[in-house]
C-alpha cells in the first residue's frame, strides 16, 4: 500500500507478515465498500470499483472476501460514513510524503498523522505543498523471476494493451499508463494472460531523494511504518529511493 519508491514498494510488500496482510485486506475492503456506496456494485458500470477489485486481487484478497464486501456494502451493512482526506508533508531530509486516508473521524486522523510526522523528524505541510511534484499514473507490476517474458514480448503486449511505457528491473516488469486508460489496459493485459503483483493508481514522483544520513534513513523507515499501521491510512506515497538499499 505504500510507494512509489521505484521497486521498494514491491520489496516491502513481499515481506509483509500475515498480520500486515490482514490489515491490507481490511483497508482495501473499506475502499471497495466506499466505491460501491458511491457508484454501485457492478464493476462494469463502476470504474473505481473495477480498479479496486484488480488491486485487491493483486494483494491476494480472496474472491469470496471481495464478493462479500460488495454485497454487504450494497445492503448498507456497514453504516460508517467515511470521507477521503489527503495530507501532505515532509519526512526527514525533505522527503516528500502524501498520505491518503479514509476516516470516520477527521479530528482523530489529523492528530494521529501530525503526531507521526513530528515524532519521526518530519512535518505536516499544507495542501499542495508536495503534490505538485507527483503525477497520478496507472501502475502494473508483473513478476518475471523465471524470465518467461522477454523485452520484445513485453513491448509488443504493452503497446497492444494501450499502455504508455514499461521498464524491466530486478526480475520485475513495471507497466505505466494514464489514469483514464487504467481499466482498458488492465483488461487487455489480463486477456493476454498476465497477472500482477500490483495493479493500482499510484502517485509517482517526478524526482527522487536519496538520504545518506543513517539516522534519517532509520526515521524515514519508521515514519512510513507507523503511517501504514494507522487504520485510517489507505496509502502512503513518497519520493525516497534510499530505503530499498538498506
Amino acid at each position: 500500500m505504500s510507494g512509489h519508491s521505484k521497486w521498494n514498494n514491491i520489496k516491502r510488500k513481499k515481506e509483509k507478515t500475515d498480520g500486515a496482510k490482514a490489515q491490507i485486506f481490511t483497508k482495501i475492503g473499506r475502499e471497495i465498500a466506499v466505491a460501491v456506496k458511491s457508484g454501485g456494485g457492478d464493476p462494469d458500470n463502476n470504474s473505481t470499483l473495477k480498479m479496486l477489485i484488480a488491486k485487491a486481487k493483486a494483494n491476494n484478497v480472496p474472491n469470496d472476501n471481495i464478493e462479500r464486501i460488495i454485497k454487504k456494502a450494497m445492503g448498507d451493512g456497514d453504516r460508517n460514513s467515511y470521507e477521503n482526506i489527503v495530507y501532505e508533508g515532509y519526512g526527514p531530509g525533505g522527503v516528500a510524503v502524501i498520505v491518503e486516508c479514509l476516516t470516520d473521524n477527521r479530528n482523530r486522523t489529523a492528530g494521529d498523522v501530525r503526531h507521526t510526522f513530528d515524532k519521526f523528524g518530519g512535518n505536516l505541510g499544507t495542501t499542495g505543498c508536495v503534490s505538485f511534484s507527483f503525477k497520478e499514473k496507472g501502475i502494473f507490476i508483473i513478476n518475471n523471476e523465471d524470465g518467461q517474458y522477454s523485452e520484445e514480448k513485453i513491448m509488443e503486449d504493452v503497446m497492444e494493451a494501450g499502455a504508455d511505457d514499461f521498464s524491466m528491473e530486478d526480475d520485475m516488469v513495471e507497466v505505466t499508463c494514464e489514469p483514464s486508460a487504467f481499466n482498458n489496459v488492465l483488461e487487455a493485459l489480463q486477456g493476454l494472460g498476465y497477472s500482477f503483483e500490483t495493479a493500482e493508481l499510484q502517485m509517482v514522483p517526478d524526482t527522487y531523494v536519496s538520504l545518506t544520513d543513517e539516522e534519517q534513513i532509520r526515521k524515514m523507515g519508521l515514519l512510513l511504518e507507523k503511517l501504514e499501521d494507522n487504520d485510517d491510512v489507505q496509502s502512503v506515497w513518497h519520493n525516497c529511493d534510499t530505503l530499498g538499499d538498506e
